[in-house]
């Protein structure tokens, strides 16, 4: 059974006033703001403590985060660089939980994806603009949803819980693509398992040389106003979000569950894909170990904090971007330890998750008390 998610209702009524639409509407963005405000207020706080803890100022490190993160064009750049592959992983999941799949295996699409599209890219010497390119994001694409497509038809035709088999096709897509480097894709001369660098001509362009920030940022932003589209309008959409918000009630309705749970599983797969042949293409220009900095679950922590909505995952994305790019380069003027952004980072990823599982838990704790009564 697919698991709720939290969801206002699923559309507008067409006879509702236009002033109590806007009331609704806003009391419906100021609940999602303070939830998705709360792990952030609370990581906030417990980074405090541990820095005060290590004999820093609270106040000094979070300003000079804020300043190597935005202050300058360049570091702006750098941001939006840090935030390209965790808004396709986070898009990936949202698209996913929409209809209620929680899927854990983005990772794993993101890391066969970049592998296949720096092994494609490599050979595009030769090969004329745009197809140079286009193959080895085609490549990626595939890649993506093959790490997706064994759990996609366990959960749809055998119900087979798509939590597990995805985390394990996670350690099958990472540890095929070290074996295939090693074995077949080793650059000349390299021992720490890198693939050769992409043709020139492979790479996707930079926005703003010399900064890092790639035409990949562009590919994301589109991809999520597509999300947005095909949630709020197209049929198959309507049934992610019904079937995400009240399963029973939808198949007791005759939706087409099992086409959403595939769409869902291999939709996330696909993307996942997409952001690991943009990270190959736009930033890193080849494969190697460590390829992803567990981009995959980072997107998991954004689309439950922005509750599945498009804005709250851009601006989501830009903060894990934010801490990510300023982490390394605060540390050249603050005596900051390093773990203290993945201790913001996890305390967010916590708090997201308890937000929307301590509803849940609750609500099924007194529909078995009600249950139990009658």
């Amino acid at each position: 059974m697919t698991t709720p998610t939290p969801e206002a209702p699923l559309a507008p009524n067409p006879s509702e006033p236009r002033s109590a639409l806007v009331r609704r509407l806003a009391v419906q963005a100021g609940r999602t703001a303070r939830l998705a405000g709360l792990p952030v207020l609370i990581a906030l706080a417990v980074g405090a403590i541990v820095l005060l803890v290590t004999g820093n100022d609270p106040v000094q490190v979070y300003g000079r985060l804020v300043s190597e993160a935005f202050g300058t064009p360049s570091r702006i750049n750098a941001t939006l660089a840090a935030t390209t592959p965790i808004l396709f992983t986070a898009i990936a999941a949202a698209f996913a939980y929409r209809a209620g799949v929680f899927t854990v295996g983005v990772e794993g699409s993101f890391v066969l994806g970049g592998l296949t599209a720096a092994v494609l890219g490599s050979q595009m010497g030769d090969v004329p603009a745009p197809l140079s390119v286009l193959i080895p994001m085609g490549g990626a694409i595939l890649a993506g949803g093959l790490v997706a497509i064994v759990p996609a038809v366990l959960r749809a035709f055998w119900g087979v819980d798509e939590v597990v088999t995805t985390l394990m096709f996670n350690f099958i897509a990472t540890g095929l693509a070290g074996w295939l480097v090693q074995s077949f894709f080793l650059a000349k001369g390299q021992a720490n398992s890198s693939t050769e660098y992409v043709a020139e001509n492979a790479e996707l362009p930079a926005l703003a040389p010399p900064g890092q920030a790639s035409v990949g940022l562009v590919i994301a932003l589109a991809l999520l106003v597509a999300y947005w589209l095909f949630m709020k309008h197209t049929t198959l959409g309507f049934e992610f979000r019904a079937i995400g918000s009240a399963p029973r009630f939808s198949i007791a309705q005759g939706l087409r569950v099992r086409t959403v749970l595939l769409v869902a599983l291999l939709g996330a797969g696909l993307i996942g894909g997409i952001g690991g042949g943009a990270h190959a293409l736009g930033l890193v220009h080849r494969y190697s170990e460590g390829f992803s900095a567990s981009f995959g679950f980072t997107g998991i922590a954004i689309a439950l904090l922005a509750r599945f909505n498009p804005i709250g995952i851009l601006i989501g994305a830009i903060l894990f971007g934010a801490l990510n790019a300023a982490g390394a380069t605060v540390q050249l003027f603050i005596n900051l330890p390093v773990q203290i952004i993945d201790v913001l980072q996890g305390t967010v990823m916590i708090f997201a998750v308890a937000t929307i599982a301590i509803p849940q838990l609750r609500r099924l704790r007194a529909a078995r008390r009600d249950g139990a009564n009658k």
